[in-house]
């Protein structure tokens, strides 16, 4: 095989998007499907194919790239695919999905012929947009060269979890880091809603715990986004947030432990999409503090 690849982006939504205008960057046939395709149709003057069905955007594709809502919208668009999968490509399934998902997942692949490879990816709309992005990546090593190229694309680094992407490690460590990230966003929005609410400058706060232990460069990334009014366009959206610590939940649950920072977290992501700032950035969390929404 050679380094140059053919590859069917399925999902073009903030990441998905800009990961495939990376593998177009990097020399790849990119074809690419989203199912409002108006999302997708901007690819085409960057260079890729942009497909009608899920069905089109596989026929001839060495690698399948997913990067959908959840599981459940990955196995469908999958389904909807599979007239035309190659026997032997490879899928790079990169939504983040769950981990009783990912068996699933890991299932279809097989009954298709399909090396699966569990690649979530760490990382938002500008990392994803400066092929920075982290791939989180469990697979069988003996056809690594043929999903390598596409790692090294999209990535600045990839870290390998394991050689059976079945078992869903890399999407496991994926959901330890997005409670890690979720549960700070939360805590952003709490500490700017209650500096309001007390009338503290944010910035009092932040000089406080300046070059310590406690400061964060992402605590101030994300306090700006609201401080400045740069909500949109997200760099990982509310709604896709209160999936994930979702999942977060259900994963711990399933092992044994009681989540409650993630739980609480997703019930804050749910009311500020309730209130309307779904497609905004993650930051917009702040606004659950409140009960009804703040301009």
């Amino acid at each position: 095989m050679t380094d140059k690849l053919t590859v069917s982006v399925l999902g073009t939504g903030i990441m998905g998007a800009a990961m495939a205008r990376n593998l177009v960057r990097a020399g790849h046939t990119v074809r690419a499907w989203n199912r409002t395709r108006a999302k997708a149709e901007p690819l085409a003057a960057d260079g890729a194919y942009v497909a009608g069905t899920p069905a089109e955007a596989v026929q001839g594709a060495d690698v399948v790239l997913t990067m959908l809502y959840d599981g459940p919208a990955a196995l469908d668009v999958m389904r909807e695919a599979a007239p035309a999968l190659r026997s032997g490509a490879a899928w790079v399934q990169s939504t983040t999905a769950g981990v009783e998902a990912v068996a699933e997942l890991a299932a279809f692949a097989d009954e298709h012929g399909l090396v699966f490879y569990d690649a979530p990816v760490l990382g938002t709309r500008q990392p994803a947009e400066a092929g920075q992005l982290t791939v989180l990546a469990a697979g069988p090593v003996a056809c690594r060269a043929a999903v390598e190229p596409v790692f090294d694309a999209v990535g600045a680094r990839t870290l390998w979890t394991g050689d059976d992407g079945a078992a869903g490690s890399a999407t496991r460590l994926k959901l330890v880091a997005n409670s890690w990230v979720l549960a700070a966003t939360a805590a952003t929005g709490e500490v700017l809603a209650l500096s309001k609410a007390l009338g503290v400058d944010p910035q009092n706060f932040f000089d406080l715990i300046a070059g310590g232990p406690l400061d964060m460069g992402y605590l101030k990334a994300k306090a700006g986004l609201v401080l400045n009014d740069q909500l949109s366009p997200a760099q990982f959206a509310v709604a896709t947030a209160a999936k994930d610590a979702r999942l977060i939940v259900e994963a711990g649950r399933q092992g044994g432990v009681r989540l409650d920072v993630a739980a609480a977290t997703a019930e804050r992501m749910e009311r500020a999409a309730a209130q309307g700032h779904g497609d905004e950035d993650m930051a917009a969390a702040y606004f659950a503090s409140f009960d009804v929404p703040h301009e």
